[in-house]
């Protein structure tokens, strides 16, 4: 006797593929939470003189890999305002990491329109490396041009720039691979696949 397979309804297949198109974006922002989550985090194993792995740079730099520069540079700006809302304090003057994200964000994506570097791990650490130094740049110059910090801060700043941003380039070029190569992996849909 022949098996008859049932049709499922056509509005259950719609409901399939939807979920199935989204899926990957979903789970894009579920690995942004958990980064977010680990941002003050001081684990054992992932500090170096109480320095983390940058954990929302190397979210922004695996999402920009492959997309257009102003989707690129707009998540750039929410991530920073993200990143200023898990460390700086309220009403308190430090600089805000957005120019830097969005700067970062936008060379990330130029860098990969161009084909200057390629998926894998040495090219991922070394852009997050370069990455990650940018932005500590970019909050150090914030600082230094700072109307709260005095002529005689500005050695002070600089000289702790150096180690500060050496040391979380090394620890988040070092984490990148683990945070980018399971997002690259996922179905995600593009801008221009509308239904």
């Amino acid at each position: 006797m022949p098996i008859l397979k049932s049709k499922s309804p056509k509005w259950l297949q719609s409901l399939q593929n939807y979920l199935q198109r989204w899926q990957g974006l979903a789970m894009l922002f579920l690995a942004l939470g958990l980064c977010m989550l680990m941002m003050p985090l001081r684990l054992t194993g992932l500090t170096i003189g109480d320095i983390a792995p940058n954990w929302l740079l190397i979210w922004l730099v695996s999402f920009s890999l492959n997309r257009p520069v102003v989707v690129a540079v707009i998540m750039g700006a929410a991530i920073g305002l993200v990143h200023d809302a898990l460390t700086i304090p309220p009403e308190s003057p430090a600089p805000s990491h957005v120019w830097g994200m969005m700067l970062i964000a936008g060379l990330t994506a130029l860098l990969q329109k161009q084909r200057y570097l390629r998926e894998d791990f040495i090219s991922v650490a070394v852009i997050v490396f370069a990455m990650t130094v940018l932005a500590e740049t970019a909050i150090a110059l914030q600082w230094s041009f700072s109307p709260y910090g005095s002529s005689h801060d500005l050695g002070q700043i600089w000289r702790h720039h150096q180690p500060i941003a050496l040391t979380s380039a090394l620890l988040s070029a070092l984490w990148a691979p683990a945070v980018h190569f399971p997002l690259a992996k996922l179905p995600i849909p593009q801008l221009d696949n509308h239904p």
